[in-house]
């Protein structure tokens, strides 16, 4: 028998989303595969509309918001509890081809080192273009990238190869691995709780990998995510505490304050092309703020 997979699906709201997601699901060759919903206070019908569309996935409602970190926790709670080999981390804004857990589970399978591997990740629209192939962190800058972004697909993407972390969009994770370097930390909330915790697994001896023959497409819009002050505290606020956590080196730390936070705030303070951004401006200082008060979790 294969082994046993719970996918985790977490939704706040975006029941269109969720639905098309679970349409995708529906599709898998893979079993036994268990699609789980976790829903964090959806105010749109969430939790109905998904018993009535899909009566065999289970829901889970935990009554509140509590972000990305702990809302998945939840889930992989759940996993822990009833004995599931692997579980897959997936954004409800995604659609998957039918063999894209086969293909992650087959590659640890085949390697028992490997922790975490994650897909070949497409945007949605244009679907020729590459969102994320995994990531890795530059220590000295304390900055981190996906590999791919925005790239065309080619020859180079082909080849599996080990990543320092897998974005939490689709990610899935031996579980044997979970018991050992324990759940994400929901200091986080959201954002950077999945580069932490891929991390704090590899550091417990687990390789982290990117499975080229196994795809999703992901629909995100880049230019919402960048013009909004919300997301704009959050990254700054929890790299920070991602480079803590991990004891980045100091030049991590100086290149994070005065090269890159630094930096952006003056841009968007003094070049009129960016004065427009005054929200910006101040997440970065309550982002730093909040971070040196100790005070994480949701804003």
């Amino acid at each position: 028998m294969s082994p046993s997979v719970l996918i985790i699906v977490l939704c706040y709201n975006g029941i269109e989303l969720t639905l098309a997601c679970l349409a995708s699901l529906s599709k898998l060759d893979y079993a036994p595969a268990d699609v789980l919903i976790v829903d964090n206070a959806s105010s749109d019908g969430t939790p109905a509309r998904v018993r009535e569309c899909f009566p065999d996935v289970k829901v889970i409602e935990t009554g509140s918001n509590l972000g990305y970190a702990e809302g998945n926790n939840v889930g992989l709670r759940y996993a822990l509890e009833h004995g599931y080999d692997y579980v897959l981390l997936l954004n409800n804004d995604t659609e998957v081809a039918s063999d894209f857990v086969t293909e992650l589970v087959q590659a640890c399978e085949e390697d028992h080192t490997i922790g975490v591997a994650g897909p070949k990740m497409y945007y949605f629209a244009p679907k020729d273009r590459l969102y994320s192939i995994g990531g890795e962190v530059d220590w000295q800058r304390g900055t981190t990238r996906m590999i791919g972004l925005d790239e065309l697909d080619d020859s180079r993407f082909d080849c599996s190869r080990e990543v320092d972390f897998v974005s939490g969009c689709a990610l899935l994770a031996r579980v044997e691995a979970i018991r050992q370097a324990g759940l994400l930390d929901p200091r986080f909330f959201m954002y950077y709780e999945e580069t932490e915790w891929c991390i704090r697994i590899r550091r417990a001896g687990w390789r982290i990998v990117y499975v080229p023959s196994s795809v999703i497409w992901h629909k995100i819009e880049p230019a919402k995510q960048a013009d909004s002050a919300r997301i704009a505290y959050y990254m700054t606020r929890n790299r920070l505490l991602f480079l803590k956590l991990t004891r980045a080196p100091r030049t991590a730390w100086l290149h994070a304050a005065l090269l890159q936070d630094g930096r952006t705030w003056l841009s968007y303070t003094i070049k009129p092309k960016w004065r427009h951004k005054s929200a910006q401006r101040r997440a970065i200082l309550h982002g730093w703020a909040d971070f040196l008060r100790g005070r994480f979790g949701m804003a």
